[in-house]
């Protein structure tokens, strides 16, 4: 098992999306995994560009952004997933 799970839940730290949070749907090879989530858009990120957390949720391998969606409604995560973290790089 590896921190980088599908279901995991993250937050970007790259990008015009950085602070948000997202979950992992797919595993694309070594470099990439594919995210989605309530306010971050699906697409593939450089795993060096999210920061996992502990919280997961239960979704099967690419799963479709309505289910995603469902996953985080039914685990309660709604609320945090909406929120924006204040990121800081040193």
């Amino acid at each position: 098992m590896s921190v980088y799970d599908i279901g995991r839940i993250c937050v970007k730290t790259m990008g015009r999306e950085a602070g948000k949070h997202c979950v992992i749907v797919d595993i694309i090879d070594k470099n990439y995994l594919l995210i989605d989530g309530l306010k971050v858009r699906r697409k593939r990120v450089n795993y060096r560009h999210i920061v996992p957390t502990s919280d997961t949720i239960d979704i099967k391998k690419g799963a479709d952004h309505k289910t995603v969606e469902d996953a985080i409604k039914k685990a309660k995560l709604d609320k945090k997933m909406s929120e924006t973290i204040l990121i800081s790089i040193n």
